[in-house]
């Protein structure tokens, strides 16, 4: 049975520091990740000097991991790295650029993953299928820009609050294979931001233009429901590739899916095509297919506005507690993975990523 992150996380919540707390109340856990029966993490003190003195915490961890049932190797390093520079502010208001969208440098190709409602599963297309090209051999960036609700850290099994060195720069960290930045990674997990559209404007700016992004084939965007502040940012300022929509095959779904094709479309972003997510479940008792939230709808409506439909994502179990994990689906085997693998292979043969 796989080791979920929880369990590790109250481990570590159980070694004590010299000074008082824990390694996990301390928030001194970074780039913890759990593999099969592996587990990975680095302890970042605050100094050189600390360092040495957590040495027999970082050995008691090590060795209260490997009491856990199901875990075979554990792999602790020790870094003092520090903070991010304290002057880094996410947030403020949008600075003046050039009139027009404009490229970001190093970024080859630039998709939107947007929806016209909640609930669709858009931001779990985006994680797997950043996974999934990645997979494909792609140099994959993934940048959550549902800045109410980011998530993608804790899809993408990221906990590391990114560095910056000048206060200005944000290095961004990576997992599975893929570039990933959120303003969660920013914030406590509880923490709400409660900003209007100006400091949202000012902070998609900060995430697209500040962060050091690299080399990528493609960076996906994923985007909040509906059609404001933020879609509008991204298109009108950034030169965006196009857009990919995520809706749900039931017609409340499509509805609001219309919307956000009409909205790319007068923001002239090209459409890359529909997905169909959540489109069948199988029993995995009986193995009987039903069809909860419809099936075929947006394959239908692809074909009645004429863009390319992409193809159907299944509905599973496993897709949730993948994501809960930190360990997106896409990057394991079977017959979810390979549908997001069939995905991506298709986006590449297509020359959109």
């Amino acid at each position: 049975m796989p080791i979920a992150r929880e369990s590790v996380l109250a481990v570590l919540d159980r070694i004590p520091l010299p000074d008082g707390g824990t390694l996990v109340s301390r928030d001194l856990i970074r780039a913890l990740t759990v593999e099969g029966d592996a587990v990975r993490f680095v302890i970042e003190a605050p100094s050189a000097e600390a360092a040495r003195a957590l040495e027999p915490v970082r050995a008691e961890a090590e060795r209260a991991l490997r009491a856990l049932p199901g875990i075979a190797g554990v792999q602790a390093v020790m870094t003092a790295h520090g903070p991010a520079a304290p002057s880094l502010k996410i947030g403020q208001h949008p600075t003046p650029q050039p009139a027009g969208p404009q490229p970001i440098a190093g970024i080859d190709r630039i998709i939107a993953i947007g929806s016209g409602k909640g609930g669709v599963g858009k931001s779990t297309v985006s994680s797997n299928l950043a996974v999934a090209l990645a997979r494909q051999g792609r140099k994959v960036g993934l940048l959550d820009a549902d800045i109410y609700g980011p998530s993608q850290a804790r899809m993408m099994g990221v906990n590391r609050r990114p560095a910056s060195p000048d206060g200005k720069t944000i290095l961004p960290p990576s997992a599975h294979g893929v570039t990933m930045m959120s303003l969660g990674l920013m914030l406590k997990e509880d923490e709400a931001v409660i900003w209007r559209g100006p400091m949202l404007m000012g902070a998609l700016q900060q995430l697209l233009g500040q962060v050091a992004w690299g080399e990528l084939d493609v960076l996906l965007v994923d985007l909040p429901p509906g059609t404001g502040d933020i879609q509008l940012t991204l298109c009108q300022r950034t030169q965006v590739t196009g857009a990919i929509v995520v809706s749900t095959p039931q017609d409340v779904a499509l509805l609001d899916a219309r919307k956000a094709l009409d909205m790319f479309r007068k923001l002239k972003t090209p459409v890359l095509g529909l997905i169909e997510n959540m489109s069948s479940y199988v029993c995995p008792n009986c193995g009987h297919e039903a069809h909860i939230f419809g099936h075929g709808g947006v394959a239908e409506e692809a074909r009645r506005l004429d863009v390319p439909f992409l193809g159907e994502l299944p509905l599973d179990l496993s897709v949730r507690l993948a994501g809960d994990e930190g360990r997106p689906v896409a990057a394991g085997e079977g017959p979810i993975a390979e549908a997001y693998a069939d995905l991506a292979r298709r986006l590449v043969a297509g020359g959109m990523a």
